[in-house]
């Protein structure tokens, strides 16, 4: 007995001894490197546990937001909400100029500096969204529902009322959504991700208990899934503020006319490019429930969200990125630039391996997670949303890097091109060929043309080759 006792002693002493050497190799790892590297690393360590847990909320929300209304009514609420995610653009590029901007001054330690720009930028957003929030109520009153979104004319107006309570909260998020920005100019999307979760985590716990009391409501459906972000978003504002940002808290004194329109030389830019990818994304919900219906929008939706898991695992490895080739290249060091660059071209390989065995598998994941025959979805759909996003992962990495250093000038141009290509190649396809859903997806990989060819020669040309013409720098 006492033989067996030493044994085990013996056999738990060596697991401690193992554990703690791979901690040990682990910590060493993660503390390796330029102070930019091992600042991203423990971000994308973090972050692999916050999106983990936002991809599972995400997940579960699905089954339970279908059950809680049903099939075609869930695709009502996605088609509106595609719609109103619109509006996110009138932002004119502020969130995405301040990115820039603040990362840059911080790059210089010109605190006073980065303090402007947030000052300016939520005193802009704030304007342009009471604005924005105005004009939609009123335009709410005289739009027909009804034949927008091919829903039942009885639904007109609990839609109307939905669209009332969505835009309502979707424009006073977005003012107090900068803080996410400024966490991830400073090289913490971790934080900025772990914020979303809150959120996230918020309005499943709302949409849970909304389906043990009473029947399925579109209108409690819309306060659930947005009283829990809102709330998060403010409190993290007045948090951050109080604390870490302490520094660079917004402040009437420091607006500056001037600096807006610095914010919105680059912001425009980025502007248009966002344009592009709403037109393609969020438009296609609308083009599905048009010519189709909304059930196929759900059909759409579950495939895209089922392969999009994979995309955003990759985002969590590539989120330091942008702000940290804007530091490395407002401090000169090209040299750290194209190693990262290298070294997230090795890390896609496994993930369009994973890839291609997440499309064997589809058609079972599907019935596990939804439910057998509740939604048909065809291979074809699943097929196109794996080409998608496994040509979109590789145009993230080159993407990134030239949205990190402002040289947005090609894809801007491109980018006026590739909307209207998205929406003549959708509805060709639709028309002449009637192709189905799947025109949508073809459209969209079509469109995306800039990211996996231009952008990469792009960078070609800016880092490897150093070309001396302007254009790729603009």
């Amino acid at each position: 007995m006492l033989k067996e006792m030493q044994i085990q002693t013996n056999q738990e002493s060596k697991a401690l001894k193992y554990s703690f050497t791979v901690l040990q190799k682990a910590n060493k790892l993660l503390n390796k490197g330029h102070a930019r590297s091992i600042k991203a690393k423990k971000n994308i360590l973090i972050s692999f546990l916050v999106k983990g847990i936002s991809i599972a909320i995400s997940f579960i929300l699905v089954p339970l937001t279908i059950s809680y209304v049903n099939a075609s009514q869930y695709g009502i609420w996605l088609t509106l909400s595609s719609i109103i995610a619109w509006v996110s653009f009138f932002d004119i590029g502020f969130t995405q100029g301040l990115r820039n901007k603040f990362g840059a001054a911080k790059a210089h330690s010109n605190i006073l500096l980065a303090r402007i720009y947030v000052s300016t930028t939520y005193c802009c957003l704030a304007l342009i969204f009471s604005i924005l929030w105005i004009f939609l109520i009123s335009i709410n009153q005289v739009i027909n529902w009804h034949s927008l979104l091919n829903i039942p004319a009885a639904m007109e107006g609990e839609v109307s009322r939905l669209a009332t309570i969505v835009f309502s909260y979707f424009c006073f998020q977005f003012v107090f959504r900068i803080i996410n920005t400024i966490l991830i100019a400073d090289q913490k999307p971790a934080m900025a991700s772990f914020l979303d979760m809150l959120g996230q985590l918020l309005s499943l716990a709302i949409i849970f208990v909304l389906t043990r009391f009473g029947n399925g409501s579109l209108l409690r459906l819309g306060l659930a899934v947005g009283i829990g972000p809102t709330l998060i978003l403010i409190l993290s504002n007045f948090f951050l503020f109080k604390t870490k940002y302490k520094n660079y808290r917004p402040s009437i004194a420091l607006i500056r006319r001037e600096y807006a329109k610095d914010i919105m030389t680059i912001g425009l830019k980025f502007f248009l490019i966002n344009v592009v990818a709403i037109v393609q994304y969020e438009s296609s919900l609308f083009l599905i429930a048009h010519y189709f219906d909304t059930v196929q929008v759900t059909a759409y939706n579950i495939a895209y969200k089922y392969f999009s898991s994979l995309h955003m695992v990759f985002t969590i490895l590539i989120s330091p990125l942008w702000s940290g080739v804007t530091n490395a290249y407002n401090c000169g060091d090209i040299v750290w630039v194209k190693n990262v660059v290298k070294k997230y071209l090795l890390i896609l390989i496994p993930f369009i391996l994973l890839g291609a065995v997440m499309l064997v598998f589809a058609n079972t994941v599907y019935e596990l997670w939804i439910g057998k025959n509740v939604v048909i979805i065809k291979s074809s759909i699943s097929l196109l949303c794996y080409i998608f996003f496994a040509t979109g992962m590789f145009a993230s990495i080159f993407v990134s890097v030239l949205n990190g250093i402002g040289a947005l000038k090609v894809q801007f141009i491109t980018a006026i091109f590739t909307s209207t290509a998205f929406l003549l190649v959708s509805l060709t396809l639709i028309k002449q060929y009637h192709t189905g859903v799947e025109s949508i997806l073809i459209a969209s990989i079509v469109a995306n043309v800039y990211g996996y060819i231009i952008a990469p020669l792009q960078y070609y040309n800016i880092f490897i080759r150093k070309s001396k013409a302007s254009i790729w720098y603009k």
